[in-house]
């Protein structure tokens, strides 16, 4: 599957150096587009602060050309305006050149004290593409920027921000705000990347949106956009038997955790579902699901019986199941029914000393959802969190939901998605739970398991938003239908 909402996609830097290239073998002239990207980092600025003395730090490549840009515009504007230059000037070439040409006003050599009179600082050194750490009289000025607490713009990404990464190389400041062009990068959504940048605004620079048919990214922010239109809203025809059965396995100790699956699976949509309980702890389970069915698990741990439904088109295993043999049973048993299956905690952790035995029974539409410890039980993946998701994905065949901040949802195509609106309050004992039980009440509706993980993903982060302060686990499902109203009203 290609998405094709244009507007989501992320670019790294070498593909973001493409398209600039192929706007320019279109007819659009690299000055021009320079002179686009500094004005809109002046807007930006004039548009965030009141006049006052501004440093613009300039570096030696086309990043200190926009800050050029961006100095010409504001000095212009009556802002008093310093700029200092990291190298020489004679050195500067192409656009570069030309724009610092275009500023008539002195241009010094960064250092330290230039910070003195400064009440905001406009970091134009190095761009996305950064390859070595920041050092040197760079990275002391920036630190002082950071020490002193001055306002802080930058241009494309904070100097020593690796935008395709997200991964800092050496040092990077934290920006008030941060401009981009065309499109954002991964670097700017994912960790540490999304704490330094501050606002972010991506400014159009005038390169033409079909550029990237050829770019081809793979990349992508997590919006509806996405995936709002393959929604499963229910139909007017419709009933429950056309809105799937989910099923969610559930464990003898930590009951709770299947029935938040559970509700959530029944509050995204899912028509019927149904919890298997163990028969010791069937009461339990009972008593407390009034619109979920409950199920006995057979003496012998078998859910093979109950999956002889074939209308349960979706199953749950893990959520406080123990890393017992009997969830390794169970998730397998679920695996071989080539149905929907999401994997979470004790069944992703229980197979850490035999991971491809996991990856051998995934012969179905699958999701993992694994936080850091557990992914690391089962792979070996080695990179930034993009990679390694990507890498997890294509080498288990699943769709792997890397939870966190900045979760990364990988398809085994190579397609990923970059979550950023889980705020810190889903850091609280069962949410997990209930993000499982979203994607597999969105694949029992018939969502393909990628969007479907990106769709309960960002609803849950943003079901979490919405409630803030206070939250527990059992306030997102509960909160999920004023999100899915705003959701719809919005596709009108």
């Amino acid at each position: 599957m290609t998405l094709s909402e244009r507007g989501c996609a992320l670019l790294t830097p070498a593909q973001m150096g493409t398209a600039d290239q192929l706007a320019i073998k279109g007819g659009v002239h690299g000055g021009a587009l320079m002179e686009a990207a500094g004005a809109a980092v002046a807007n930006a600025v004039a548009q965030r602060w009141r006049k006052c003395p501004v440093l613009v730090l300039c570096g030696p490549g086309n990043n200190g050309g926009d800050g050029f840009v961006a100095a010409r515009h504001l000095g212009l504007a009556g802002w008093p305006v310093r700029v200092g230059l990291l190298g020489d000037r004679r050195l500067l070439s192409g656009d570069a050149a030309y724009h610092a040409a275009q500023w008539k006003g002195p241009v010094e050599q960064i250092a330290v004290e230039m910070l003195d009179d400064a009440k905001l600082v406009i970091d134009a050194l190095f761009g996305a593409g950064i390859s070595r750490p920041l050092a040197g009289v760079a990275a002391d000025l920036l630190n002082t920027v950071v020490a002193r607490g001055l306002p802080l713009c930058a241009v494309d990404v904070p100097s020593g921000l690796d935008g395709a990464s997200g991964e800092v190389l050496g040092m990077a400041p934290r920006a008030d705000l941060t401009v981009t062009f065309f499109r954002s990068k991964p670097g700017h959504f994912l960790m540490p990347g999304r704490a330094l940048c501050g606002e972010l605004v991506v400014a159009d620079i005038g390169i033409p949106d079909d550029v990237l048919a050829t770019v081809r990214p793979d990349t992508f922010h997590n919006r509806p956009a996405l995936w709002a239109r393959r929604y499963p809203w229910p139909a007017m025809d419709g009933h429950k038997y056309q809105r799937g059965h989910v099923l969610v396995v559930g464990g003898q100790l930590m009951t709770g955790a299947a029935r938040l699956a559970a509700r959530a699976a029944s509050r995204v949509g899912a028509g019927l579902v149904t919890i298997a309980a163990p028969a010791a702890v069937w009461p339990i389970y009972a008593s407390a699901s009034l619109s979920i069915m409950v199920q006995a698990i057979r003496e012998s741990g078998t859910i093979e019986d109950i999956l002889s439904d074939p209308r349960k088109n979706a199953i749950v295993v893990g959520p406080g199941a123990g890393v017992l043999d009997i969830t390794r049973k169970h998730a397998l048993q679920a695996l071989a029914s080539k149905r929907a299956v999401v994997l979470d905690a004790d069944a992703i952790s229980v197979f850490g000393s035999d991971p491809e035995a996991l990856y051998k029974a995934i012969a179905g539409p699958c999701v993992l959802t694994p936080h850091e410890g557990e992914f690391n039980r089962i792979f070996a993946t080695r990179g930034n969190k993009l990679e390694r998701a990507r890498r997890a994905a294509a080498q288990s065949g699943a769709v792997v939901v890397l939870k966190g901040t900045d979760t990364v949802i990988a398809a085994p195509d190579g397609q990923a998605i970059i979550n950023d609106n889980a705020p810190p309050e889903l850091a609280t004992g069962g949410t997990g739970d209930v993000l499982s039980g979203f994607i597999a009440g969105l694949m029992a509706q018939g969502m393909e398991p990628f969007l479907a993980a990106a769709a309960a993903v960002w609803l849950h982060g943003e079901s979490a938003r919405r409630f803030g302060p206070g939250l527990v686990s059992e306030d997102l499902p509960e909160c999920l239908p004023r999100v899915l109203r705003r959701l719809k009203s919005s596709m009108r």
